[in-house]
């Protein structure tokens, strides 16, 4: 009998433990050891959260969403928008921007809408490993949504970004659903930039707001130059590695999905979670606006945290009844302006100033960041992780690229594209990109055959 208590009282203590730990974990607790954001990176986000919230209003002239502190659209600088009756299920809407303020090209993706039946068709359409890319796995629908975008609209990117000079950005912007597409997208043109009048890889960027988990962890690793994902403090999105498919699908019951998922994920030793090649990850360099702390009521002024992580990359569940409000993009559009502000006022100098020798050292930091995140990535035995270098990086000889070309024209000329007359074929694009991957699986099984 003493026995069977001693038992019972054991595995009453390690519940009370877990409960413990559960419940005062706090979302700030992700990036505790992070070094704080400049306000040079960072002075884009609110920008892009109009933007994207642009894409929500019926009419840009008198906008439903009131500009906060001087972050206002230009309607005239709007070049496209697409409605869910133009995209036909196919991809979310989105706007195509062009910020000569800036110097920017911007094509902005809004999120899930709720009422939509051909978002959920989009998210449902994968399963877990199905689709392997680029030598990692992704979301199938998000993938094909993200080819479907560039035959779509990469000729109207191509032409303002030939017009406007080689000193404009191509930026990609999505939020939650269209965070994934975006992000895909930017993954497609980064290995294929002389489709888009051959821009330099320093001049695409992708921000991921509010990010669904669209690709695995050395994809996530790899392109954390180009690809940035932005989370407000306890957003669930970011941490549920449970399929995008299952989440929307248990919307109206979400508390008790995210609950259950913690509570699994608890007995899921963390080296298992890194070894599954098909586990998917919120992608690239992460900043984390922090603005709550533990046991205090209300939201305190944010800062902004950013790394490169790779083991404990958002993988804990919060239990948090912010957990859904802060996935809003207007929230993130807020506490985004001013965690800004207050980053300008601690460093002044990084936007008003010009350019001095802490922002070279700033940029060769992150590159550094970078490359220890992938030597860390591959130190941990991580699937298909590889070190980049410049070497490793995919470029095409001018006979492959006159050799696709043909096939391309080809294509054309038999019909067989979705695109029309004389556009690229992304589709054949992406399905070299497959080629490569399966090449390197079966080049991965004859070395270890060996």
């Amino acid at each position: 009998m003493s026995v069977c208590c001693g038992v019972e009282w054991f595995l009453a203590l390690g519940c009370l433990r877990w409960a413990w730990k559960r419940c005062t974990y706090i979302g700030g607790d992700d990036s505790a050891s992070w070094p704080t954001a400049t306000a040079e990176e960072f002075e884009s986000v609110p920008h892009l959260c109009r933007i994207i919230l642009a894409v929500y209003e019926e009419d840009l002239h008198k906008p439903k969403f009131p500009p906060l502190g001087g972050y206002r659209l230009n309607p005239d600088y709007v070049v496209k928008r697409v409605t869910y009756q133009q995209t036909l299920g196919q991809a979310p809407p989105h706007l195509i921007y062009l910020d000569h303020t800036r110097r920017e090209i911007v094509l902005a993706i809004r999120g899930l809408n709720l009422k939509k039946e051909s978002d959920y068709k989009l998210l449902l359409n994968n399963r877990l490993g199905m689709q392997m890319f680029d030598g990692g796995y992704v979301h199938h629908g998000l993938l094909k949504s993200a080819v479907w975008l560039l035959n779509q609209e990469s000729e109207n990117l191509k032409r303002l970004w030939v017009e406007n000079g080689s000193c404009y950005k191509m930026v990609f912007v999505g939020h939650s659903l269209g965070s994934g597409v975006a992000a895909l997208m930017t993954v497609i043109v980064v290995n294929h930039r002389d489709m888009l009048g051959g821009i330099r890889r320093e001049m695409v960027r992708c921000f991921a707001l509010a990010p669904a988990r669209c690709m695995s962890l050395n994809l996530a690793v790899k392109y954390a130059d180009v690809i940035y994902s932005v989370v407000l403090q306890d957003d669930f999105l970011p941490r549920t590695p449970t399929p995008l498919e299952d989440i929307f699908t248990s919307i109206f019951c979400l508390p008790c999905l995210i609950f259950l998922v913690c509570l699994r994920d608890t007995f899921v030793p963390e080296g298992r979670k890194l070894r599954d090649p098909r586990r998917l990850y919120a992608p690239g360099r992460i900043y984390h606006i922090v603005e709550r702390k533990f046991c205090r009521c209300g939201r305190y002024p944010p800062e902004v945290r950013t790394a490169i992580p790779v083991d404990g990359r958002f993988e804990h569940i919060v239990l948090s009844s912010h957990a859904t409000a802060d996935h809003a993009i207007i929230w993130i559009h807020r506490e985004a302006e001013k965690a800004l502000n207050l980053l300008k006022e601690k460093d002044p100098e990084s936007i008003m100033m010009a350019p001095k020798v802490q922002k070279f050292d700033r940029l060769q930091s992150i590159e550094k960041e970078h490359k220890d995140a992938l030597e860390r990535a591959v130190s941990l035995n991580i699937p298909h992780a590889v070190k980049t270098t410049d070497e490793n990086e995919p470029r095409e000889s001018i006979d492959e690229e006159e050799s696709t070309a043909d096939k391309l024209d080809a294509e054309h000329q038999s019909g067989d594209t979705i695109s029309k007359p004389g556009k690229t074929n992304w589709n054949f694009l992406v399905d070299r990109l497959l080629e490569r991957t399966e090449s390197g699986k079966l080049i991965t099984r004859e070395a270890d055959s060996c």
